[in-house]
């Protein structure tokens, strides 16, 4: 990660973290065609740079260039690398903020990934954890890149109605815990935060607020990182009609670690697949069940019974869930070296069994 900033890093400030997307995007033509662009081509210094005269007064910014990628190119090297970069910032006492730039393809798996890995430790350090984003490219004729950074900047830097500290997105005008992201519209501006419980960034609700403080309390700790080379593999797999069990079978000779199956409905799964799921568990494969409606909860136990090696994902969608399974099958193996005798399940209870903000 390289610095960038003529603000020495020991001074109070503002820590910004660029990691491409379309806020960092440019169109060729702009005018004619603004969603024809390519992401991540924009310096996450130059993005700071257009909202300086502009940040609240007093509030000093220290930008660096974490990745400028596509989003949706996304590594799991890429999130070892900015999990990390975040921790450290967090115990950082300059650092009285973090504001991350990102693209909205996947800022879903990167908003659950930061609250499953440093939700605990930004509430304990009293520091909000800001993601944003933009839908249209840096360019583009009424670009959302500015407007939406500019509000992260002045959410982690105020005391915005005693919110505290935690992992947060902003988007839009509105703001949302990060782990409840998710994008659901190809082109709307406020995407990623259609179906997230979220309130005004200029105003928080207080019903809101109660729920954020709600999931925060019952946050117990932190899930460690994996080093880039350690992350589990995990597939998703999409049930659907004429569903085939080689579907299944193939994987059962490679070095998968788990499945999130996105079910139809209820999160349940085409009769083709029941057996080779059989097979799979029997292997060891950790298997999650969520739905690929799009909204509402996979609960437990619904519509079959689960079998042992299996469990429902709550509210998560299968990109969130993916993330948890991967976090929590890294956990538990990180347990068992220390002599903990714990599951991927209770893991991943931790960071899907929490209450639900309404």
């Amino acid at each position: 990660m390289s610095s960038i900033s003529n603000v020495s890093e020991n001074t109070p400030h503002l820590l910004v973290l660029g990691m491409g997307g379309t806020i960092a995007g440019l169109a060729p033509n702009p005018e004619e065609n603004p969603l024809q662009y390519q992401a991540g081509q924009v310096g996450v210094d130059a993005l700071v740079a257009h909202v300086q005269s502009v940040v609240p007064e007093g509030v000093k910014l220290v930008s660096r260039q974490v990745a400028n990628i596509n989003s949706r190119n996304l590594t799991d090297a890429n999130l070892s690398t900015l999990g990390f970069g975040v921790r450290e910032a967090l115990l950082d006492t300059a650092v009285r903020g973090i504001v991350i730039t990102h693209g909205t393809d996947t800022i879903e798996e990167t908003g659950l990934f930061l609250q499953a890995t440093c939700g605990k430790l930004a509430q304990a350090q009293n520091k909000r954890v800001i993601l944003t984003g933009a839908m249209l490219p840096s360019n583009a004729p009424g670009a959302d890149g500015p407007s939406n950074l500019l509000d992260a900047l002045r959410w982690a830097s105020t005391s915005i109605d005693n919110c505290p500290g935690g992992v947060y997105a902003v988007m839009d005008g509105r703001g949302c815990m990060a782990m409840d992201l998710a994008k659901r519209h190809a082109t709307a501006l406020n995407a990623p935060l259609q179906n997230a419980p979220s309130s005004s960034v200029g105003l928080i609700n207080p019903s809101w607020l109660s729920g954020v403080k709600a999931v925060q309390s019952a946050w117990s700790e932190d899930l460690p990182i994996p080093e880039a080379s350690e992350w589990p593999w995990v597939e998703i797999l999409t049930s659907h009609a004429g569903a085939r069990p080689e579907t299944i079978l193939q994987w059962l000779g490679s070095a998968v670690q788990g499945f999130v199956l996105a079910g139809s409905g209820h999160g349940g799964f085409h009769d083709a697949w029941v057996q080779p799921l059989d097979l799979a568990m029997a292997q060891g494969i950790a298997l999650v069940r969520t739905t690929r409606t799009g909204a509402g909860s996979t609960l437990l136990n619904i519509p079959e019974l689960d079998l042992p090696g299996c469990r429902a994902s709550g509210s998560f969608t299968a990109p969130r869930a993916r993330i948890a399974l991967q976090l929590a099958l890294n956990a538990a193996k990180q347990a068992n070296k220390a002599g903990k005798p714990l599951t991927w399940q209770d893991f991943f209870a931790r960071i899907a069994d929490l209450p639900e903000i309404r």
